[in-house]
């Protein structure tokens, strides 16, 4: 890694703990600085921010202290988690303060380049199977960010003949500085998190951030189908190259319903592809893209896409019984998500949705109701789910009370042939500390059927 001096000696506040933050805290503090490590869990209930003190960290732990920022702290990294309205963070700002994620942490010490994958959805397959992708073609890629790898602890490791394939959420774009990726990839634009950021705008402004350090050595990939990502990309200085799911293109990649075309020109027949669902093709054609300009042999792009079939908690097969089949799509915690699944499907589909009230409609869905024929509902949100479904003629409802009880009603009211899909439509944070969790608790509920 590349050890840089801007930290030595540098009093530096960690806002937040979890993975990333015991990563940068002790990424900074390997880096000279006098690190401060604030959380809001109880000291005696956290043994991360035990074992940081044991390493001559300094730990506040089960609060958070209005006076901190007086003891003269030059930066703040904070969870991408934390608003920007918290007291602390926002008297940072007024402060002049630097407030960064570790994602820029882990471009200043990378001697690696960075590709930069963000997007309202798909994000986390593009960027997994991308890796793949590079992975079987010899670039000895490397895999961070949202995805669950800490970017600033993989970036430690990082060799400049390597490439660290990252997946950026808008709450980590908003804290970066001088991240600059060599490739940047915006799959795409729908309104998301609009809790965390307010307004539709400032959402967007936040996912454009991962071009806005790019220049013209750079490469930008966008989503030529969506004004609002075309808009953006007339503001970036990195050079251009398009995508469209909407037939063949001149420039770029594109995609028409049997062929995908570079340049123009076929490159290969959709009918290969293993990965399930229209809603994958944004996240094929970019993965596609990059791996070609990166010199992946077309060979082994080939290869990878017909064996790749998705990714955990996204429309993730799981089990088939008795001619029924599951699976899980924990990771819609939207409804743009849960339609997208429904889409993907053609047989009668047993829905099992549910999770955190955000008060957000459902109405996205309606078009792709036509083939549930239950819904099974669970979580907060479980009432107006049911009211909704109910309003577009679904005959079987059910409210139940966890994901357990959701499997075997589903699984008892189901025929052969159904598809049996936990796509919750919801965040988890109701039940669920992720949604990973949730996933997990639906796979092995449906092992669990005899």
């Amino acid at each position: 890694m590349n050890y840089i001096s801007e930290f030595t000696s540098k009093k530096v506040l960690v806002l937040g703990l979890a993975k990333s933050g015991v990563a940068a805290a002790e990424l900074l503090h390997k880096l000279g600085a006098f690190v401060t490590v604030n959380d809001a869990k109880p000291f005696d209930e956290s043994p991360d921010a035990q074992n940081l003190l044991s390493k001559g960290i300094t730990v506040i732990c089960g609060r958070h202290p209005e006076d901190l920022l007086d003891e003269g702290f030059e930066y703040v990294i904070k969870n991408p988690g934390i608003p920007y309205n918290n007291p602390i963070v926002s008297d940072a700002i007024l402060r002049g303060i630097p407030v960064w994620t570790e994602m820029e942490l882990a471009y200043m010490i990378s001697e690696a380049p960075f590709i930069g994958i963000t997007g309202s959805n798909g994000k986390t397959t593009t960027t997994t199977l991308l890796f793949h992708m590079l992975n079987q073609g010899g670039q000895k890629p490397l895999i961070a960010g949202n995805i669950g790898t800490v970017a600033c602890k993989v970036a430690e490791d990082a060799q400049a003949d390597q490439v660290i394939v990252t997946e950026l959420s808008s709450f980590q774009l908003m804290g970066i500085n001088k991240f600059q990726p060599k490739i940047s990839i915006l799959i795409n634009l729908y309104e998301s998190h609009l809790d965390y950021h307010g307004t539709f705008e400032n959402y967007a402004d936040a996912k454009f951030a991962v071009t806005k350090n790019q220049t013209n050595e750079d490469l930008f990939i966008y989503n030529a189908d969506q004004p609002a990502v075309v808009k953006y990309a007339e503001l970036t200085k990195a050079k251009l190259l398009p995508f469209s799911t909407k037939g063949r293109r001149a420039e770029g990649i594109s995609a028409d319903a049997t062929t995908i075309y570079w340049l123009g020109e076929p490159y290969l027949e959709r009918k290969t592809i293993a990965l399930p669902g229209e809603h994958n093709l944004e996240n094929i054609l970019t993965a596609v893209a990059t791996s070609i300009l990166m010199g992946c042999p077309k060979g082994t792009i080939q290869h990878v896409l017909t064996s790749f079939t998705g990714v955990k908690h996204r429309t993730q097969f799981v089990r088939e019984w008795k001619k029924r089949k599951f699976y899980n799509d924990s990771k819609a915690t939207n409804t743009l998500a849960t339609k997208s699944a429904l889409a993907a499907f053609e047989q009668p589909v047993i829905l099992i949705a549910g999770g955190l009230e955000r008060g957000h409609s459902f109405e996205e869905m309606r078009p792709y109701m036509e083939h549930v024929k239950a819904l099974v509902s669970f979580g907060e949100t479980s009432s107006r789910l049911v009211e909704f479904a109910a309003s577009c003629g679904v005959d079987y409802l059910k409210k139940v009370d966890d994901i357990e009880q959701a499997v075997k009603v589903a699984t008892a009211i189901s025929e052969p042939n159904d598809i049996i899909l936990l796509s919750p439509a919801c965040a988890s944070w109701d039940q669920y500390a992720n949604f990973e969790l949730r996933g997990n608790d639906f796979i092995k509920a449906v092992f669990q059927i005899k």
